[in-house]
């Protein structure tokens, strides 16, 4: 009998054992207090004033300001109605010219250059200003109207708005609805193949 007590109070032991160590393992450890030191407090820094951007302004042309002036020189051709001369950037007068990424645009380029190439271009300012381009008349030196040559080899149109409709006569036919046609097959517009011409004014 005496053994059988001393049986079960080893098991009560071991079993209170167990229970306070499962407890211990529950609680979360606790580590010594930190000992902080108080900072100072901190300088808030001067705002900055804040100025609003003001858009770039495009850079005036010096050469475009007074009518009635002329550069001359070889040009650099930018497309088909755009040429530099002397860092000027010029806008051949009254005409139009498939932008570069049009399906006519290189041409248009290729062909201007052909013109150009080796040439000393007479540049007649007229005083205005077109997408930061002077505007001008061009000629070669034999007397030969830029604008006038590319719109006889179907590479530009007669711009009636700025020309007054001088150069319309020399349009190849059917050269605005080429070029027209041309612009809609490339954005997918195939009903533009049915469709009567459409007017630039």
């Amino acid at each position: 009998m005496p053994e059988f007590f001393v049986t079960i109070g080893g098991i009560i032991v071991i079993a209170v054992l167990l229970i306070r160590m499962s407890r211990a393992a529950r609680k979360p450890h606790k580590s010594p207090a930190r000992t902080t030191t108080a900072r100072p407090p901190v300088q808030q820094q001067p705002t900055a004033k804040v100025v609003p951007l003001r858009p770039a302004q495009p850079a005036a042309n010096p050469n475009c300001d007074a009518p009635a002036q002329t550069l001359e020189g070889t040009c650099y051709v930018i497309d088909g109605d755009t040429i530099v001369i002397n860092k000027t950037h010029i806008r051949l007068w009254g005409i139009d010219a498939p932008e570069m990424e049009h399906p006519w645009g290189k041409k248009a380029k290729w062909a201007l250059v052909a013109l150009c190439k080796g040439q000393k271009i007479r540049a007649e300012l007229d005083g205005s200003l077109t997408h930061d381009r002077c505007v001008a008349k061009c000629y070669l030196p034999d007397g030969t109207d830029l604008s006038a040559e590319m719109v006889k080899q179907g590479m530009a149109i007669d711009w009636p708005k700025f020309s007054g409709g001088v150069y319309t006569a020399l349009e190849p036919e059917g050269i605005r609805k080429r070029h027209w046609r041309a612009a809609a097959r490339q954005k997918g517009n195939m009903r533009a193949f049915n469709a009567p011409v459409q007017p630039r004014g």
